[in-house]
């Protein structure tokens, strides 16, 4: 849920008068739903024209509360439904020019009055992309994508689709990328990764075989529980050996 910031109290009017936010205000307030979201990737959408701050005298761009929604609004099109950002902002400027825009979608959640098989197959349907949306919601060039494949950092699924994994893990590369950080230097990462991903598998493998459908179904669960844990037991062990090396 996004915090919309109040002016000070005691101005005798009835609207209190908005504080202008710095791009880091913003971003603290973005991390609550978007906590993958960096400051780069702000500049980043507002040179894209997705976004369009005040600028004080000086140069310091001045947020509001509707920038701040804005952004929001971007980032969940394309976590949700891997929209170019070409598409989100042709759609987002029709919708404040007040046109009933549908959202562009190549394949979302069913319509209401879907049948339930009809709603899980788009859900499924809409969790594959293609090349071309992989690269557009990467905000990546073809070059970079093909690099990544090489070292199996983002793997492509049968038929040579891609699923949400595929796009988060393209996104962090990119990131890691502007810190100088190659894919040849991920390579430890991922080999850690599938280790961790070996240890899930070797506590849920025997739920998975079982005949009763709920205990599958909890293998799944369970698997995601313990995917979760190891990802922050990964992240403080990370930052203790970092607090070790400055001391």
């Amino acid at each position: 849920m996004l915090r919309t910031p109040t002016g000070g109290a005691g101005h005798g009017t009835a609207a209190a008068v908005e504080r202008a936010m710095s791009i880091g205000t913003v971003l603290l307030q973005l991390r609550d739903e978007f906590p993958e979201v960096t400051i780069s990737k702000i500049r980043f959408l507002e040179a894209e024209g997705l976004v369009e701050p005040e600028r004080t005298p000086s140069g310091y761009r001045k947020f509001c509360s509707a920038d701040v929604e804005r952004l929001a609004q971007v980032l969940r099109m394309q976590r949700d439904h891997y929209l170019p950002l070409k598409v989100i902002r042709e759609h987002l400027d029709a919708l404040e020019r007040g046109e009933q825009a549908g959202l562009p979608s190549a394949g979302g959640p069913g319509e209401p009055g879907d049948a339930p098989w009809d709603q899980d197959a788009a859900r499924a349907t809409a969790s594959r992309i293609g090349r071309p949306e992989l690269l557009a919601a990467a905000e990546i060039s073809e070059e970079q994508l093909v690099e990544w494949e090489a070292y199996g950092l983002v793997v492509p699924a049968a038929g040579g689709s891609y699923d949400a994994e595929a796009v988060t893990v393209a996104r962090l590369v990119a990131d890691l990328g502007r810190f100088g950080l190659e894919p040849r230097h991920l390579r430890a990462v991922k080999a850690a990764a599938e280790r961790e991903a070996g240890l899930v598998e070797q506590v849920v493998a025997p739920l998975r075989r079982h005949r009763n459908p709920q205990t599958r179904a909890h293998a799944e669960a369970t698997a995601r529980e313990l995917a979760d844990l190891s990802v922050r037991l990964h992240a403080a062990l990370v930052q203790t050996a970092l607090k070790a090396g400055f001391h």
